[in-house]
């Protein structure tokens, strides 16, 4: 499927819960970051998984739903990946040149468990307990990201 296509389907809440994984996740990331500022892209990225989530009835609840560290932790690693490495000629491009951004469990270098599962964590930003994340440029001064409360 190419990019325009995957972020109709996306914003349309056409994926199943068997299309819909991580690499989905960093795709639809990456393609808002080339097209929007960072906050709209998070806000757009917010909405969307919301929409999806609804539409897929997943329920909220403290491990399932909507999770906002996990969305803005990992906009904020396509987002430096972009800046280091540029961009690509398709989104499935860039996650197969970005391997960095496949393992879900790199979180674990920055969250401890029982921060990245609290409520707090799921419901707003929360900063990292174990490793500051990599700072970006372009986004804000070092350990500062739009959007973090």
């Amino acid at each position: 499927m190419d990019d325009e296509t995957f972020l109709q389907q996306f914003e349309a809440a056409n994926f199943t819960a068997e299309q819909w994984h991580h690499p989905e996740h960093i795709k639809v990331a990456y393609l808002y970051l080339c097209r929007y500022s960072f906050d709209e892209s998070v806000d757009r990225m917010r909405a969307g998984l919301k929409t999806l989530n609804a539409k897929q009835n997943v329920p909220e609840s403290l491990t399932r739903g909507y999770h906002e560290t996990l969305t803005q932790v990992w906009m904020r690693l396509v987002q430096l990946t972009i800046e280091l490495y540029g961009t690509a000629e398709s989104s499935d491009v860039f996650y197969q040149q970005s391997p960095q951004l496949s393992q879900p469990k790199v979180l674990r270098l920055f969250y401890s468990r029982d921060v990245i599962m609290s409520a707090q964590a799921k419901a707003e930003f929360v900063e990292p307990d174990l490793t500051p994340l990599p700072t970006s440029k372009k986004l804000a001064a070092p350990g500062v990201f739009p959007g973090a409360k």
